[in-house]
């Protein structure tokens, strides 16, 4: 696909679940294209995906397909960004990678455009996208410690299972439908790891998203820590999490406690938010309206709601934080960076 003007894009990782959302992203955003080209492992090489009405070849990922291209979007696992990242920047390309290759890379931006988009300016051909569960909590946070800063973070994540990729998805879908008929319930895929499967999602929760470490914490969990610290530029925060996988399909959901460096008005909290770029407030529970994955599902905005002040702390606030993960998650939020990139002038039309 290829047109006059725009930028020349590559979609790595096209076929996978945030891969076919970014290609829906760049079209629904009407990203200004001169070209697309559609890369993915050797054995979807040939086949075609649609976008705008068209059926796009999907090409081979190689250090050569990097050719020509301004902007490419990975979602392809970290040994492809790995592999190929570097190759493409090598090539020019600033590269937006949605693993966790280079998050914690100190030459590497970590960005979320609500929160930190001056970041980007210092890439040196990779840009980070952060960890779906971090990034709607630190959009959600952003204006409320510009205002009154952060001492202290306390999280408690409600993870769907499409965060796990399609046969997480797969898995909860043939697990609820063994239960209901009273057959066999099969585990395979769920919890992440190379120990063998011992627990159901189905009905369950399940305390473990990727491996334990040493610490006693989940890489999740750690990746939770170490993001929000990165994102903020603050290492003096203090941030704890527990990542907790649920039978849901889409929207991870976040109880989160805060603790401000000063004191806050409760009021002047839910205008802060109501004004963020990306964040929609419901905060009626007399009236049952609080965030639902069920309700953010395919949508853009990070929802909050469940605002409460701590009942010991005057500096404590409580929250309950909702967004789509693989739109604002990972596939939104990539496309986001590349759109700020344009607004930044930091790439050059063709």
């Amino acid at each position: 696909m290829e047109n006059n003007k725009g930028y020349h894009v590559a979609v790595v990782g096209a076929t996978g679940a945030v891969g076919e959302q970014i290609l829906k992203m760049l079209e629904v955003r009407q990203f200004p294209l001169a070209s697309l080209k559609v890369l993915a492992s050797a054995r979807s090489a040939g086949k075609t995906v649609p976008f705008k009405g068209q059926d796009i070849v999907i090409e081979e990922a190689t250090p050569e397909a990097f050719d020509g291209v301004q902007i490419a979007l990975f979602s392809a696992g970290g040994s492809v960004s790995k592999a190929l990242a570097p190759e493409a920047a090598k090539r020019g390309v600033i590269c937006v990678d949605n693993t966790s290759a280079y998050r914690m890379e100190p030459n590497v931006p970590l960005v979320v455009p609500e929160v930190n988009p001056e970041a980007m300016a210092e890439h040196n051909g990779i840009i980070a996208n952060p960890n779906c569960s971090t990034i709607q909590m630190v959009a959600a946070l952003q204006p409320l410690r510009e205002k009154y800063g952060i001492e202290r973070i306390i999280v408690s994540t409600y993870q769907a299972v499409s965060g796990a990729g399609a046969k997480a998805i797969q898995e909860l879908k043939d697990q609820t439908e063994a239960i209901i008929r009273g057959n066999e319930v099969k585990k395979e895929v769920l919890p992440v790891g190379s120990l063998p499967k011992k627990h159901q999602i189905a009905f369950n929760a399940i305390p473990q998203i990727d491996v334990f470490l040493e610490n006693g914490f989940t890489n999740e969990e750690m990746k939770m820590v170490r993001e929000t610290k990165k994102i903020f530029s603050d290492e003096t925060i203090a941030v704890a999490a527990t990542c907790v996988r649920i039978p849901v399909v889409k929207g991870h959901s976040e109880s989160v406690y805060v603790e401000f460096k000063n004191d806050y008005d409760l009021a002047e909290v839910r205008t802060l938010l109501e004004n963020a770029p990306g964040i929609v407030v419901q905060d009626n529970p007399e009236e049952q309206e609080y965030p639902l994955a069920t309700e953010a599902s395919d949508k853009l905005e990070t929802f909050v709601g469940r605002l409460r002040r701590d009942l010991d702390n005057p500096r404590g606030l409580h929250m309950w934080i909702v967004s789509d993960n693989l739109l604002k998650g990972a596939a939104w939020n990539a496309v986001q960076i590349a759109e700020e990139l344009v607004k930044r002038n930091l790439i050059t039309e063709s």
